[in-house]
């Protein structure tokens, strides 16, 4: 009796702010060579600021309102870094920290790998989500430096 393979994918984790676009890249560069569906993760964290001082709270975002931006800055993100390919990439936004959505997503999906951006400063250490998801990742994890 054959049995079907569970399918695969590559996970990328993107991060608010613009530092991902490499590891997009390569990212969807490994995800072509499997054959296999990109997915982007973005975590957001749900605290949310106190109302500025002199503006009544009902100023304050909610958690809707965070996923909605959160789900925006990765599709940015996505679509900058590939342009019309990013149809293809599949986004997924988490509330929580970013390295327990990472390896949470990559089990879920059965992730080949897990590609990560890594840290541009000049300190040869990881960061504490790099760190993270090298201890518990069910899959190989590449860490890319930005490119400068």
């Amino acid at each position: 009796m054959m049995t079907e393979a569970s399918p695969v994918s590559v996970v990328v984790g993107v991060e608010d702010g613009g530092g991902s676009r490499t590891a997009i890249n390569l990212a969807a560069q490994e995800a072509r060579f499997r054959d296999t569906t990109l997915i982007a993760v973005m975590a957001y964290s749900g605290d949310r600021d106190p109302a500025p001082a002199g503006r009544p709270a009902a100023f304050l975002s909610t958690a809707g309102e965070e996923r909605l931006v959160a789900e925006s800055a990765l599709r940015d993100a996505v679509v900058d870094a590939l342009g019309e390919e990013a149809d293809r990439v599949e986004l997924r936004t988490a509330l929580g920290l970013a390295g327990h959505n990472l390896i949470d997503t990559a089990r879920r999906v059965n992730a080949q790998l897990i590609v990560l951006a890594g840290r541009g400063s000049t300190s040869m250490l990881l960061g504490t989500v790099s760190q993270y998801v090298l201890r518990k990742a069910p899959c190989p994890v590449l860490v890319v430096p930005e490119a400068g």
